[in-house]
């Protein structure tokens, strides 16, 4: 039941050479021509330090290496722009700024690198976007502001999304040098980590430190490289904002080539080469809201992320992980209130039984929500996300630092998406909501209030500080708590501030997610 939703709502929230000594980085007096192992390109000095766009970090997808592993993108000569964002992969239309047309480009494994002024050796974050695993860009956030405040460098990055990143399948399995073929977007990923550790020291960045981070689906990417055995000592620290649902749980892969057959069925092909011949436009309309993510089984990730981490397998390394106090509603309005269709209190019951069981019910009773969306939303939030994430907590702590937050500020404006609907639904603290304060979200200035804006400052020291030494801080805040049982609740001041809180398990009903309810 739990796994249907998490399909159902990945389908609404729909995306060498040797390094050159770090001395030797900058050929241009500028620092805005910078040399890597393919060639070099030409970034522009902006308000907040330097920028570079639309760096390819592996060949084009397309043709024979469609649905193959990522390849070193191929030397160029004289000095490439990268002052424009590269293509998205391929995707359908959304109502996220900037995605108001499909993309049907292949040609998309580009990476953005913002750095602050001066020559430091600085550490490094890696941005992975959220998106479902079949939406989204590396340019869904501007992070340069962060970059400059925390004295970061900050990378962020496509991969393939959709059947483009994920399709399993008997002929794909064939070529594949383990057996298992759908984890090309992941794949995609450690490409973009390796080609950081091959040419960050020229942009200033400590290819030494290097925090991999993302929200949502970039969250959930996050987890799964923590658990594949061919991402250790690519970096040194994992954010993971709401990226914990499901249990970071990858499909088998029986289910996998299953969906894959399911898939070449709908566009006629028998043969891989028969796919590869399809259009992008074609392979995008026939992978309709199937569940698109990594896949168990092989060399990229031979047991479930949550297996992984509980026998030791998984890469011991710090970990800030977290998710947002009112997660549900965004997935809850999607599902009732942007249809027309708003759920009714007669409706309520029975939604509630079969989305969540009896037990539910008499665990969220309508009379204790303002609305019977609400009142589902929180259901649908903590045991997808909240419950999730504490779990996740117990796990990690086991083999290494674990931080533990929870976005709560409910006076938070809707970010961007959500704000051009004009809606007045009461979203709360809801999923992506905490990505405007810590980033430009989509490249826009958040319309944070005064007391927003404090809070978007404390919490920009936190993750900064996490980036630089493993550990989170912020002057004259309290810690966060390292280890389950207790998180940090992010709040503005008059909402009573950035407080350490124990009673998360209770206040989201852990225990009939985790099962262990009683009476």
């Amino acid at each position: 039941m739990i796994r249907r939703i998490v399909i159902a709502l990945t389908a609404l929230a729909a995306a060498f050479v040797a390094p050159v000594p770090a001395a030797q980085a900058a050929s241009h007096g500028d620092g805005t021509v910078v040399r890597t192992d393919a060639g070099r390109v030409r970034g522009e000095t902006t308000t907040e330090g330097r920028q570079f766009l639309g760096i390819p970090y592996a060949q084009p997808p397309v043709g024979a290496l469609r649905w193959r592993d990522p390849r070193p993108a191929r030397p160029w000569h004289g000095v490439r722009s990268a002052r424009s964002f590269g293509n998205k992969c391929v995707q359908t239309s959304s109502w996220d700024p900037g995605y108001e047309q499909p993309s049907y480009t292949e040609d998309c494994l580009d990476l953005n690198v913002y750095v602050p002024r001066g020559s430091a050796r600085r550490a490094v974050l890696v941005w992975f976007h959220g998106g479902g695993l079949t939406a989204g860009a590396g340019q869904d956030i501007v992070p340069d502001t962060f970059a400059r405040t925390t004295g970061t460098v900050v990378v962020t990055v496509n991969y393939r999304l959709g059947a483009m990143g994920f399709l399993a399948a008997s002929g794909l399995d064939k070529e594949a040098r383990d057996g298992v073929s759908g984890n090309f977007g992941m794949l995609d990923q450690q490409a973009a980590l390796r080609w950081v550790r091959a040419n960050i020291g020229r942009f200033g960045g400590d290819p030494g430190r290097v925090t991999i981070a993302g929200e949502s689906a970039g969250g959930r990417s996050v987890c799964t490289q923590l658990a594949s055995p061919t991402a250790k000592g690519l970096f040194r620290a994992g954010i993971i904002e709401s990226g914990a649902y499901g249990d970071c749980d990858a499909r088998t892969h029986a289910d996998a080539v299953a969906q894959g057959a399911d898939f070449a069925q709908k566009l006629g092909c028998a043969t891989v080469a028969c796919l590869r011949g399809k259009s992008a436009r074609e392979i995008l309309e026939a992978q309709g809201d199937g569940d698109w993510g990594p896949v168990t089984g092989g060399a990229f990730l031979p047991v479930q992320p949550e297996q992984a981490i509980a026998n030791g397998t998984a890469s011991r390394v710090p970990v800030l992980n977290g998710s947002n106090k009112d997660e549900g509603r965004l997935f809850a309005f999607s599902q009732f209130d942007l249809t027309g269709r708003p759920l009714t209190a007669e409706q309520y019951p029975a939604a509630m039984r079969q989305d969540f069981g009896e037990a539910a019910l008499a665990r969220y009773p309508l009379s204790a929500y303002p609305t019977p969306t609400i009142a589902y939303a929180t259901a649908l939030g903590d045991v997808l996300f909240s419950c999730p994430a504490l779990r996740l907590d117990g796990l990690l702590k086991t083999r290494a630092p674990v931080y533990s937050y929870e976005f709560a500020d409910r006076t938070s404006p809707p970010f961007a998406s959500l704000r051009n609907l004009h809606t007045d639904f009461d979203f709360g603290a809801t999923h992506v909501d905490e990505v405007q304060y810590l980033f430009k979200h989509f490249g826009l200035e958040s319309p944070l209030n005064t007391e927003q804006k404090v809070l978007a400052g404390q919490m920009v020291q936190y993750w900064g500080s996490f980036v630089r030494d493993g550990v989170p801080r912020a002057i004259a805040q309290p810690p966060m708590p390292a280890g389950p049982g207790a998180v940090l609740s992010l709040k503005t001041a008059s909402k009573g501030g950035n407080t350490l809180s124990s009673t998360g398990h209770r206040e989201h009903r852990c225990d009939l997610w985790d099962g262990t309810a009683t009476g």
